[in-house]
């Protein structure tokens, strides 16, 4: 069945991370369904298709395990639905900015990412930089064959930068906005990563974190999930997940400890 990261696996809420879905052989058809959404979701930006929009063949090839979650992405991203949302009708940062969310599921980390994939495009073309994404060993580690993308910008990764915390939360705008709508800020995030700079993390009024504020946030305090890592003794047992509460002065230092001692951060909000 279509397995989901609420309580049952990391201790969260879908309001607070991205739900997990897989596939599995023995699912059924509304399982099935279930995934099928979810590809739709993530990949095209939490953007609306229409009925008539679906990808009917690569849905039907799914349906017959014919092939995997990985195979059905690249189907979708390589789609005229895809290139007339996120490619025709951005600029070529943008688009690269926005391949890493919905293929990789996180932000640019530096410029000579955003570079590699302008080159790709360049020599080789569009489909083949949807490839290079697919085929990279970071999305079979993170998803596999058959786990469907979703953001892990929230979370501490071994080898990734703790600045993609401030980058996702710019790419990221909520479970009810859409990618295709959005336009507010718009190349910030290209200046900022060819700068080597990065927004502070800052909590939008409503609670959902935005990385884009004024002002000072001296003597606000943060709550983070952690998940612990799993012990050596026992790694089969489930991790578990706590809370920390910290001073916003301690933010970005308490990120880099939790990091290192193998901990991943599943949310920050303002306490």
């Amino acid at each position: 069945m279509a397995v989901f990261a609420g309580s049952e696996r990391l201790g969260i809420t879908p309001s607070e991370s991205s739900a997990w879905v897989e596939l599995h052989s023995d699912d059924s058809a509304e399982e099935i369904e279930v995934v099928i959404r979810a590809v739709y979701r993530q990949v095209l930006g939490n953007s609306y298709v229409m009925e008539s929009e679906r990808l009917v063949v690569p849905e039907s090839q799914l349906k017959r395990g014919e092939i995997s979650v990985r195979e059905f992405v690249r189907q979708v991203a390589k789609s005229d639905l895809y290139r007339e949302r996120f490619v025709e009708n951005c600029y070529r940062y943008r688009t690269i900015e926005l391949n890493f969310k919905h293929l990789l599921g996180r932000a640019p980390n530096d410029y000579s990412e955003m570079v590699h994939h302008s080159q790709i495009l360049d020599e080789s073309g569009f489909e083949a930089d949807i490839d290079s994404y697919i085929d990279s060993l970071e999305y079979q580690q993170n998803f596999g064959e058959n786990v469907v993308p979703y953001h892990l910008g929230f979370t501490t990764q071994v080898g990734q930068k703790n600045v993609g915390f401030s980058r996702m939360f710019q790419l990221f705008r909520g479970y009810s906005s859409s990618d295709r709508a959005q336009k507010q800020n718009q190349g910030r995030l290209t200046r900022e990563i060819a700068q080597n700079t990065a927004s502070p993390i800052y909590a939008a009024s409503s609670g959902s974190l935005t990385g884009i504020s004024s002002g000072s946030r001296g003597g606000s305090t943060y709550r983070l999930r952690v998940m612990q890592p799993p012990s050596a003794k026992s790694p089969v047992i489930r991790r578990v997940t706590t809370e920390v509460v910290v001073p916003f002065e301690q933010l970005s230092s308490k990120l880099q400890q939790l990091n290192l001692k193998g901990f991943k951060v599943m949310s920050i909000t303002l306490s």
